[in-house]
């Protein structure tokens, strides 16, 4: 599925609640899968359609996401059969606050005693249980969860062996994070990034901006993307990385189909694009 059309997808499941608090989104959002090894000591334990990953270390572990309120127990779920305990999960970090991904966040911490940790940029956000913006938009709301420390851009996290760093890429919300690290899969060693979004989605840039400064976030945001460079390109959503092709390419003695170092790049020139074209949209009132 390519950014435009998952923007137009989200933003389409968006509008459906706004009508109706009931209405459906998309089912393989809240449809279990089975977790898996994706590379090293990284691992996915969301579900078909919103990603959630697990970095394990002898130490502790670290988990990014969680996903629609009711997948924590399907991301727990995972874990635990990937041979992972709940309560060796130290740290749980958020891509951005948006009910896909934040709404399992506090019952997350609540089963693994874990510190929650975003950007200074979501916290209002994520303890509100509010789309920034969008705050009567009752459908958009998601448990609350208090944030325990904030991250400023480019500090790091440390949990074992494993240490990300944050990457303020703001525009899909105020406070969106990339973060980024290392992972060693036999004897390489490949940069790893957990890319929080580019898409407009149901965000309004003009001319009542979402935020403000919202429009300058999002360049700002591609433009440093462009300057980063990643092995292996993780994303929310399992359709803006092709994870289910991927995961069928996985097996032994095979090169790992998730190292694509063209992958960031191209879906930043892509992103980028479609967010113009939806800002001229907006601004000429369409």
């Amino acid at each position: 599925m390519t950014l435009k059309k998952l923007a137009l997808s989200v933003a389409a499941a968006s509008a459906l609640f706004v009508v109706s608090a009931s209405a459906q989104m998309p089912a393989s959002w809240t449809k279990p899968t089975t977790g898996f090894q994706v590379i090293g000591n990284i691992y996915y334990v969301g579900t078909e359609g919103l990603s959630a990953w697990l970095i394990t270390s002898s130490k502790g572990h670290i988990l990014i996401d969680g996903g629609m309120p009711q997948n924590a127990a399907l991301v727990e779920a995972n874990i635990k059969a990937l041979g992972f305990k709940l309560s060796d999960v130290d740290l749980i970090l958020n891509s951005h606050a948006h009910f896909d991904h934040a709404g399992a966040l506090a019952q997350l911490k609540k089963d693994t005693g874990a510190v929650v940790i975003a950007s200074a940029g979501d916290k209002a956000a994520l303890e509100g249980g509010k789309y920034i913006g969008s705050e009567t938009v009752t459908a958009y709301n998601f448990p609350p969860v208090k944030v325990d420390k904030t991250v400023a851009d480019g500090e790091t996290l440390s949990v074992g062996s494993n240490t990300l760093k944050a990457n303020l890429t703001p525009g899909h919300t105020k406070g969106c994070t990339s973060w980024t690290t290392s992972v060693k899969d036999g004897s390489k060693s490949y940069k790893v990034i957990f890319w929080c979004s580019t898409s407009v989605a149901a965000n309004r840039l003009a001319p009542n901006p979402q935020y403000p400064g919202i429009v300058a976030d999002y360049q700002k945001t591609f433009t440093k993307l462009a300057g980063m460079q990643a092995d292996v390109f993780l994303a929310p959503h399992p359709d803006q990385m092709n994870l289910a092709a991927k995961r069928a390419a996985l097996g032994p003695g095979k090169p790992n189909p998730f190292v694509d170092p063209t992958e960031l790049p191209t879906v930043t020139v892509r992103s980028k694009a479609d967010f113009e074209a939806q800002l001229s949209k907006q601004q000429a009132g369409s």
